[in-house]
């Protein structure tokens, strides 16, 4: 064996590729489905427009040369295709260049992807998955060896991944120092799931020992990930165990899932089977191969410089890419908790003249609140763009989301791709006359009004986000205010 071949690893390996092909097509099945709408030529943010202000040495991705909306679909297909190949197997099987060539080209696509999404791609778990991808690139085929060498850049960025999440919340708000955090997040998080309900119920002094466990499994337990197993492995089912409590308590998209992942490769298949899963019979990858990954450990170890200086700052800045193509950057998640919930909700009228006797009538988006009585939705690893946007939007000014009048728009002219991201469209292939966006505050019913009401949420109206606007006349796709 090479000085870096670690073939105790080919477990980890094959659970994590696998994975990571699962979290990749469900990506590109969100771009099939959503991208469209939210970016295409049509969009709320049109790639054609950012294209043309942006060079593509700050946002490369092959739309530059040419974008439309058949492309792009046909881009994400392709996607699909290569990470079910990687689940069946195919790539791995074959030599050592073919599999480093599909993970490339998943990078590639979905790097070309995400430099074009805007504020519909800003989340950290992007940025994530477009830094663990270009790592995969390097883990070799399944008759090498991995190589220890990438085993140990994984276990950096998950140290990254965690440390940084711990760190911004100790800096980032008052409730994470006196424990009290979780008492509003459930509540409060963009998007909670059916469970979310019952974990915002359970005792306070339940919710502090949560927030003390969140503490060591981010701050404490992360550096066990370089000490020798059977340490490493404790500390990545730790991890594991905490990511799992998350995904049973929100909708995270695939962060949760994508850390989980990670985490596969701090756990070596001794310390699992105790030596009852017997590992194929493995060679070392050719020169030129551990000469890469030399390369490689030495470009990561000079880009981590930004990162770490990130975290050691007072001034921690969260979910922070240093160059165009997402590598090795800082991550960071709830530095701040919102204690209150607002939503913003759309509602439409066919009446031509508006008046106190005015019938409005709600728009339903698929993730975000907005009829009481129904339940909360389970949607992770899958990840709903515009309902995370729309609660974000709700801690705004609407001068800070101009996407929002685009989105008004599109509801006026009753536009059939805008209507599929939504639940229901009250208004179907008819518009409506007027358009407006009301806010409200919104809370988790008690356990009394649930038994007596079957209401998941209470709501009163906070007041008016946008006032009524109404299809322009003169401009084909225009809104303009009630006059």
């Amino acid at each position: 064996m090479g000085w870096f071949s670690a073939p105790q690893y080919w477990l980890s390996r094959f659970v994590f590729e696998r994975s990571l092909a699962v979290i990749y097509g469900i990506g590109f099945l969100v771009t099939i489905n959503q991208f469209r709408p939210l970016l295409g030529d049509h969009g709320l943010l049109p790639v054609s427009s950012f294209v043309r202000r942006v060079r593509f040495r700050d946002a490369p991705s092959l739309f530059h040369w040419r974008y439309s909306d058949r492309l792009l679909v046909g881009v994400a297909w392709v996607g699909v295709a290569l990470s079910a190949s990687v689940v069946a197997g195919l790539p791995q099987a074959g030599p050592l260049w073919s599999s480093m060539v599909v993970w490339f080209a998943l990078w590639a696509l979905y790097l070309s992807i995400v430099n074009v999404g805007q504020t519909f791609y800003g989340f950290g778990w992007e940025s994530a998955l477009c830094e663990v991808g270009a790592l995969a690139i390097f883990l070799g085929p399944a008759r090498v060896a991995p190589s220890l060498l990438v085993v140990f850049l994984m276990r950096w960025m998950l140290f990254r991944l965690e440390f940084g999440a711990g760190l911004i919340k100790l800096r980032g708000d008052q409730c994470w120092r006196d424990l009290t955090c979780l008492c509003f997040h459930y509540e409060t998080q963009p998007v909670p799931n059916p469970l979310s309900w019952f974990f915002h119920h359970l005792p306070r002094r339940v919710h502090r020992l949560e927030v003390l466990g969140n503490h060591v499994a981010q701050l404490i337990v992360p550096f066990g990930l370089f000490a020798p197993q059977p340490v490493a492995s404790i500390a990545a089912a730790i991890i594991i165990a905490t990511q799992v409590w998350l995904i049973l308590s929100g909708n995270f998209s695939w962060l949760n899932v994508l850390t989980i992942t990670l985490a596969f490769f701090a756990i070596s298949s001794g310390v699992v089977g105790h030596g009852l899963v017997v590992g194929p019979r493995l060679m070392t990858g050719p020169a030129w191969y551990e000469g890469v990954v030399v390369a490689l450990t030495v470009l990561v170890t000079w880009l981590s410089y930004w990162p770490v200086r990130n975290l050691v700052s007072r001034r921690q800045q969260m979910n922070v890419s240093f160059n165009p193509f997402h590598f090795v950057g800082t991550y960071g998640a709830f530095g701040h908790i919102t204690k209150q919930r607002y939503e913003i909700i759309l509602e439409g009228t066919r009446d031509p003249v508006i008046g106190a006797d005015t019938r409005w009538v709600e728009y339903e988006f698929r993730a975000k609140p907005g009829d009481p009585q129904r339940r909360p939705p389970q949607l992770a690893p899958y990840h709903r763009r515009l309902d995370w946007l729309l609660w974000f939007a709700a801690l705004g000014a609407p001068a800070r989301q101009p996407w929002l009048e685009t989105l008004v728009g599109r509801l006026l002219d009753a536009d059939p791709p805008t209507s599929a991201l939504l639940r229901h469209n009250p208004f179907g292939d008819q518009p409506p006359v007027f358009v407006r966006a009301r806010l409200f505050r919104y809370r988790f019913t008690t356990p009394a009004e649930r038994r007596a009401t079957g209401a998941w949420w209470s709501r009163t109206l906070a007041g008016e986000h946008l006032p009524p606007r109404r299809r322009s006349e003169s401009a084909g796709r225009g809104v303009t205010r009630r006059r």
